[in-house]
């Protein structure tokens, strides 16, 4: 069988953590490169994984030039996305890039124009499109099992280390872009719709100095078409919460956790006195990614979390940016999505514990 090959670009702990452990197991793809500025890390990585091609990021258009990969996996800081991969896209290489898309939506309309101009297939790393329980969930809101979704619910929240790329602003770092995205995204697909209008507020941390340049906390209401509403809290100074749920018309579901990618999600519909758990079967989330983006680039169907989808996030997260800014509600206007997660995007990948983590 032919295999995607992927070079990992920016081998930092989401990548030793998560993606390259999941490759293996994926059926469809192979690691052959990894770009990254820490030689010593390359070394033990490649020698652990049998990885072949390694280089730093002076390096990379010329890897780019040789038939060493087919695809890239770009895991860099968020600033540092739009870059790398348009410089792959234009080398003839498809890239899946991790969220959010990229700082501006300038930066994501060229990332969309770059594919469609090379011909190649953008993906934005919506890991959970694939995993089989958020689309367990999203079958039962088709299907009308708690009546329309009304209202939806979610907090996410971690103590973050103060060593984290993600607390500085040149990178437009924070807890809303980091992991408020996950919740952003998940209410647009549970409501099948883009927000209209977006509120927000936001805390830095009461002098805590890992909060100077981003956020500590942030609080966002989200509304959209027929009067539905969502709420989600974002916490980089918090216990480790992490859960979501959606009010139809006659009942409710119940995710927790909602988003992690270490653990199975556990479901809870309930309709009045009736409560139902939902098995979930377990896969590695990662795997189940990159086993459907290999497929997207083999069989030539495009990507449903396409550069278009992490625009969407894009501007939506600044217009919540701007409404906690300013105090003010912020309007949001966006087309509807052609596309959303269903059933035939779902890869069951096992999981494994075979990775190297420096």
């Amino acid at each position: 069988m032919k295999k995607v090959r992927y070079a990992i670009v920016g081998a930092g702990w989401i990548s030793q953590v998560a993606f390259m452990p999941s490759v293996a197991n994926s059926g469809n793809s192979e690691m052959t490169a990894i770009v990254t500025g820490n030689a010593e890390a390359a070394r033990k990585l490649t020698d652990f994984y049998g990885i072949g091609r390694t280089c730093d990021y002076d390096g990379y258009d010329a890897l780019l030039a040789e038939d060493v990969v087919d695809a890239v996996y770009v895991a860099l800081p968020n600033s540092m996305h739009a870059e790398y991969a348009i410089r792959a896209m234009k080398a003839g290489k498809h890239a899946i890039v991790e969220k959010p898309l990229a700082i501006s939506v300038e930066e994501c309309e060229e990332m969309i124009r770059v594919a469609e101009e090379n011909g190649v297939f953008l993906m934005t790393a919506y890991r959970l499109h694939s995993e089989p329980g958020t689309i367990e969930v999203l079958e039962r809101l088709r299907k009308g099992e708690i009546g329309k979704p009304k209202l939806f619910a979610s907090t996410f929240s971690f103590q973050s280390p103060d060593t984290n790329h993600r607390l500085k602003g040149e990178h437009w770092g924070g807890p809303l872009q980091d992991i408020g995205v996950y919740c952003l995204n998940a209410c647009r697909h549970v409501f099948e719709a883009e927000p209209v209008e977006v509120h927000a507020m936001k805390v830095h941390g009461n002098g805590d100095p890992r909060f100077t340049e981003v956020e500590g906390s942030m609080a966002v209401t989200l509304r959209f078409p027929e009067d539905r509403l969502a709420q989600f809290i974002v916490s980089f100074e918090s216990g480790e919460t992490d859960f979501y749920t959606v009010i139809g018309e006659t009942g409710s579901i119940l995710v927790e956790p909602g988003y992690r990618f270490q653990v199975t999600p556990k479901i809870r519909v309930s309709r009045g006195d009736d409560h139902q758990t939902v098995e979930v079967p377990e896969s590695d989330h990662f795997g189940g990614q990159v086993a459907y983006f290999s497929d997207c680039i083999l069989t030539g169907k495009a990507p449903e979390p396409d550069g278009a989808e992490g625009l969407a996030d894009v501007a939506i997260m600044l217009a919540i940016e701007q409404s906690a800014k300013t105090g003010q509600p912020q309007k949001v206007s966006l087309p509807p999505r052609p596309r959303h997660p269903e059933p035939s995007m779902v890869r069951t990948v096992p999981r494994t514990d075979r990775r190297l983590v420096l």
